[in-house]
């Protein structure tokens, strides 16, 4: 109840004093909030589910569970994950304890497997409670990861496909926590979690597009 509580809390919490922005992100650009206390609700779209879509070498007619193991057929380490497109391609292996696998060495292997003709990002998914998650992940092209938003919301999705888990879910990185709303009316996937300013710079003036102003 008290997990609950929270995770009515952080959606609630946008709702205040809210400011509308827009990110521009390789996957388009995506609305976003700024509510109070320094949290941000950012609208990912809807996720994308059909084999075709994720994009997977071969056709597969349930993406929450598809055949691919790691390890002994009789006695694999890592089985059956789920597989989602949320703006990139993502593997997710449900498992007892995120912490007793080897992504490090698991991770890349996974990532360049065939059956990924784009690569993807993979990760372990611990049930951790009715609406909780602890996730770990190896990001495509970059390694093991302390916080990957993309990851968390294919994860939460994965869940609720499954019925591990509700719609709203608190998914818990090594960098912190990010609530994840997978909304019903729109299919949309909503991330809220807290903000930091990391850096601040200047693009060079070529970098930046110019747009003519409307007449």
């Amino acid at each position: 109840m008290r997990e609950r509580d929270a995770l009515r809390g952080a959606l609630a919490a946008v709702e205040q004093e809210r400011l509308s922005v827009r990110i521009e992100t390789e996957a388009g650009i995506l609305p976003a909030e700024v509510g109070a206390d320094g949290v941000v609700a950012v609208d990912m779209g809807a996720p994308r589910l059909r084999w075709d879509q994720i994009p997977l070498e071969e056709e597969f007619h349930d993406t929450k569970r598809i055949e691919l193991q790691i390890g002994p057929i009789d006695d694999p380490v890592l089985h059956s994950p789920a597989v989602v497109n949320v703006g990139n391609p993502h593997c997710i292996f449900f498992v007892e304890d995120v912490d007793a696998h080897d992504l490090a060495r698991f991770g890349p292997m996974i990532e360049n497997f065939p059956i990924f003709p784009e690569r993807a990002n993979v990760s372990l998914a611990q049930v951790t409670g009715e609406d909780a998650l602890k996730l770990r992940t190896w990001e495509r092209g970059a390694g093991l990861t302390k916080a990957c938003g993309t990851a968390a919301c294919a994860a939460a999705v994965s869940a609720a496909r499954r019925k591990l888990t509700g719609r709203t879910v608190k998914v818990s990185l090594p960098g912190g926590d990010l609530v994840i709303d997978w909304r019903e009316d729109d299919d949309h996937i909503l991330m809220i979690g807290p903000y930091a300013l990391d850096f601040e710079g200047t693009l060079p003036e070529g970098l930046v597009k110019q747009e003519t102003p409307a007449v």
